[in-house]
């Protein structure tokens, strides 16, 4: 093998290297878009709770709001008001001025006859506005209605706004229930170009020092898996394909079950669940659809990699091969069910009016880090699985509890805020949520989410991979 290693052609397997990453890199800047740089400002204000009425809003009465926001890029003012359950006439003005230089940054008027009670009357920039970040900002609202036929801003008493509150110039005790919201910078997005030069320059190292210690004779973890799977290319096909054929030997509709399990599992759990969630969730159908797709993916990935190498105990003591080959094959074998299983959540996504943007191709990116994490997980499970045969029980009841701990069929937002920690520790979620927002929201989520990803897929990878490498000269006498 050393022989063989020493003259692998190293140039050239660092440029292949290399070119993927370059393509990757390219890729994702243009996929993510705008989620890359900016994300929804965590200071945007609130609305507060309403209390009370300032007052009419008449052609007599000047309400205004004096107030700053630590907001980068400012996008929507909004003022909510009640219409006092009559019909209302006139028109109202919303204004908001740069106290600094008096400029009008936003004008609009509405028509007092088409609000509703309670709502809150919006206006949005063209583009983001820059340059406003803690500046006093003086939020104006008139009207030309007549009394008794005014809508009527609403206010908190108990909130005192460091600006303050003013009708007709007199200061009033409490803050107008108001909101404003915009955009911030993602400062790993603003540097994206230096982490990928960066990325690109540790890679190549690696890279190099790799093909180094090939060449010197040291051993190398990566090239020597690299090579043991083009060897033993033909086998692990075989065995792919043998788990597969398994799997639905003797059923009559075969391989289709991988497409229909998905959307029967949807069909039973969407009239279960739908009329208590349905409400609170849009595109409730793909959201189920999606978290079905990719947890079955993760159980059946375990569960059969859990017996890959007691299953092969008579491939195992008679033919040599690297051991791990049989828990890998598993996972790809249900890799092809997750491959079929694409194909109805696509159609049925497309058929319940989501938007596919070009934000869904990262999604692949999560159900890869799946993919490595269950992998790892799935050689821990399969080395304890030789030594401790009543793994096989406790992973049955273990997987049960993480599907109901992971939110498939429901939104994470009914969690009472002692039982969020659950969400925390579960890595299956944050995969599943970026799957989510990627498709269903058709925006990347931040790239600090990619990081943490990965990862968590690698670290569960390097434990499982390191647990089933100590421990797989062991299992020829417990078989």
């Amino acid at each position: 093998m050393k022989e063989r290693l020493s003259k692998i052609p190293g140039a050239r397997v660092c440029a292949s290297v290399m070119a993927i990453y370059i393509f990757l890199v390219f890729a994702f800047h243009f996929l993510a878009g705008e989620q890359l740089l900016y994300r929804q400002s965590r200071e945007n204000i609130a609305l507060p709770v309403a209390q009370t009425g300032v007052a009419e809003l008449t052609q007599d009465i000047v309400v205004e709001q004096i107030f700053s926001a630590n907001i980068q890029r400012f996008e929507t003012v909004g003022v909510q008001v009640s219409t006092a359950y009559r019909p209302n006439y006139g028109t109202v003005t919303m204004e908001l001025i740069n106290q600094a230089d008096g400029s009008v940054l936003l004008f609009h008027q509405f028509d007092a006859s088409a609000i509703e009670d309670g709502q809150v009357l919006t206006v949005t920039a063209d583009t983001p506005m820059e340059g406003l970040y803690g500046m006093p900002l003086l939020l104006r609202l008139t009207a030309d209605s007549v009394a008794g036929s005014a809508v009527i801003p609403l206010m908190n008493t108990e909130i005192q706004d460091a600006g303050g509150l003013y009708v007709n110039g007199q200061s009033v005790a409490g803050t107008l229930c108001f909101i404003a919201s915009g955009e911030e910078y993602i400062w790993t997005g603003i540097h994206y170009w230096k982490f990928a030069l960066l990325g690109g320059i540790l890679l190549a190292v690696l890279l190099a020092r790799e093909v180094r210690g090939y060449k010197s004779g040291k051993y190398s973890f990566v090239l020597a898996t690299y090579f043991a799977v083009k060897k033993y290319k033909f086998l692990i096909k075989q065995l792919v394909s043998r788990d597969f054929k398994t799997k639905y030997k003797r059923s009559v509709l075969g391989v289709f079950w991988s497409f229909l399990n998905p959307l029967l599992t949807m069909i039973v759990q969407y009239f279960v669940f739908s009329t208590i969630f349905r409400a609170d969730i849009q595109h409730y159908i793909a959201y189920l659809l999606i978290g079905i797709v990719c947890f079955n993916f993760f159980s059946e990935a375990c569960g059969m990699t859990l017996t890959s190498i007691l299953g092969n105990a008579s491939l195992i003591t008679k033919v040599y091969m690297p051991k791990y080959i049989y828990p890998v094959t598993r996972v790809m074998s249900s890799m092809v069910n997750l491959g079929i299983s694409l194909f109805p959540l696509i159609i049925v996504s497309l058929a319940t009016g989501v938007h596919f943007t070009k934000a869904a191709i990262l999604s692949f990116y999560f159900l890869g880090c799946l993919v490595i994490f269950s992998m790892g997980l799935g050689l821990l499970l399969s080395t304890s699985m030789v030594f401790f045969r009543d793994t096989q029980f406790l992973w049955g009841v273990f997987s049960m509890i993480w599907m109901y701990a992971t939110p498939t069929f429901y939104p994470e937002s009914i969690l009472p805020e002692e039982f969020r920690f659950v969400l925390t520790i579960n890595p299956i979620y944050y995969f599943l949520k970026n799957i989510r927002l990627c498709i269903l929201d058709g925006i990347s989520p931040e790239p600090i989410s990619y990081v943490q990803c990965f990862l968590i897929a690698v670290v569960m990878l390097f434990v499982g991979a390191w647990v089933f490498r100590k421990n797989q000269d062991k299992f020829v006498l417990y078989l």
